[in-house]
C-alpha cells in the first residue's frame, strides 16, 4: 500500500506539473504543420533552458540590423493567419526583420484564466529570442505582442528590463483577476517606450480599460506610452492589418532615430 501511495503521489505531481505547463504536443504539431506550408521565413528552433520552441525569422530586403519578435495570442502559433503572419511578413517591407515566436499554449479547450501559470515560461523564451539576436547582430529591438501575448509581454516587461527599444501592445484585454494577466497592472511598472495600439471595434475587455491602462503608465512616470485606435478595426484588425502595420512602422522607426 506504501508503493502504491508513493505511486499516486508521483502521477498527481506529473499531472500538476503538465497543467501548468506548455502543452508542447500541441507545440510539437503547430510546427510539424508549420514546416509543411511556411511560404516566407525560415523556422529557427530556440531553447529556453528546458525545452526547444519554434520560431520563425523573416529577413527584410534592407540590413539595418533592427528586429521584431512577435507574440501571438491564446493557444495559436508564430504564423497564424490573423494578425501574426501579416505583421511578421509585413514589417520587413518596412526594413525590420522579424522573429516570430511560439508562446506557452494549452489545449484548445482551456479557459483563458487556466494560463496564469503558464507566465513563469515567458521570460526564459523572450530571453531566448532576443540572446538570439542580438548573437545574429541585430543591434535594436522592440517586442510586439497580441492579444494574451500583449499581456505576456507586459507582464515579462514588469519584471525584466531586457536591452530593447520599446513595446508594442495590440488590442491588450484585461479579462482576469490574477495579476500576471493584467496590463492595467503590469503597466504601472514599465518606464520603456510602449504603444498601445487597438482598435474602435475592439473586445469590450479591450476598450472599457483604455483608460486604466494610460493611468497605469502615468503611476510608473512613463513618459513615452502612447495610445493608438484604428477606426473600425476589431480585435484582429481584419481589413486594416495594413494600418495596423503601418502605425507600428512609423512609431518602431522613431524608436530607432
Amino acid at each position: 500500500m506504501k508503493h502504491l501511495s508513493t505511486l499516486l503521489t508521483l502521477i498527481a505531481l506529473t499531472f500538476t506539473y503538465s497543467a501548468n505547463a506548455s502543452d508542447l504536443a500541441k507545440e510539437q504539431r503547430w510546427a510539424n504543420d508549420i514546416e509543411q506550408t511556411l511560404m516566407d521565413g525560415e523556422i529557427i528552433m530556440l531553447n529556453d533552458g528546458k525545452s526547444e520552441f519554434l520560431s520563425l525569422l523573416t529577413e527584410a530586403a534592407e540590413d539595418q540590423q533592427r528586429a521584431a519578435i512577435i507574440m501571438h495570442g491564446t493557444g495559436i502559433h508564430p504564423d497564424w493567419k490573423q494578425v501574426i503572419a501579416p505583421l511578421r511578413t509585413g514589417l520587413t517591407e518596412h526594413g525590420w526583420h522579424t522573429l516570430s515566436i511560439q508562446m506557452p499554449i494549452l489545449a484548445n479547450d482551456a479557459e483563458y484564466p487556466a494560463y496564469a501559470p503558464l507566465y513563469d515560461e515567458v521570460a526564459p523564451r523572450i530571453n531566448a529570442a532576443i540572446n538570439y539576436l542580438k548573437e545574429e547582430g541585430y543591434k535594436k529591438i522592440v517586442l510586439i505582442g497580441h492579444s494574451q501575448g500583449s499581456t505576456m509581454g507586459t507582464y515579462y516587461l514588469s519584471q525584466n528590463q531586457p536591452d530593447i527599444l520599446g513595446f508594442i501592445g495590440l488590442s491588450m484585454p484585461d479579462l482576469t483577476d490574477d495579476a500576471r494577466m493584467k496590463p492595467t497592472v503590469s503597466l504601472s511598472k514599465i518606464k520603456l517606450p510602449v504603444l498601445d495600439l487597438y482598435g474602435s471595434d475592439d473586445l469590450k475587455s479591450v476598450l472599457d480599460t483604455s483608460e486604466l491602462r494610460t493611468a497605469a503608465a502615468e503611476k510608473a512616470g512613463n513618459e513615452h506610452y502612447s495610445q493608438i485606435i484604428i477606426k473600425n478595426a476589431d480585435h484582429f484588425f481584419t481589413g486594416k492589418e495594413k494600418d495596423m502595420i503601418r502605425w507600428a512602422s512609423d512609431w518602431m522607426g522613431q524608436l530607432d532615430q
